[in-house]
């Protein structure tokens, strides 16, 4: 069940969602007249995005059933605030990225609470 299609599908676009994240902040915080050059909050939404794409590997390794409730919530409060700070800094395409690593957040999560029920005799 953690490697369904869906799941992979899921990962996929959020990894994918947290890497343009990644290089679109740190050409926003490198290049000069993009209006966010040098500043403290286009480094802060790379170093998040890098962090997502850390925690993408997290959620993908854990098996208990809290533990993946509990980095879905830490994903999905990273990604609401990356999509804010992205939004202030004028860098859409940041937060259309996060809207996608949101769908893939919702992918992976589809099938991830499914208890197995055992027949008793």
């Amino acid at each position: 069940m953690l490697h369904s299609p869906s799941h992979r599908a899921g990962s996929l676009l959020l990894l994918l969602a947290a890497i343009i994240g990644f290089a679109v902040a740190l050409y926003a915080w490198l290049t000069p007249l993009t209006g966010v050059t040098g500043t403290i909050g286009a480094l802060g939404v790379a170093i998040a995005n890098a962090v997502l794409a850390l925690l993408v590997f997290i959620l993908r390794g854990s098996h208990g059933r809290s533990a993946r409730v509990f980095w879905i919530v830490v994903i999905l409060l990273l990604l609401a605030g990356i999509a804010f700070a992205a939004a202030l800094l004028h860098q859409w395409i940041i937060s259309a990225a996060m809207v996608a690593g949101l769908a893939g957040v919702i992918l992976m999560s589809r099938h991830a609470a499914r208890h197995n029920n055992y027949v008793r005799n």
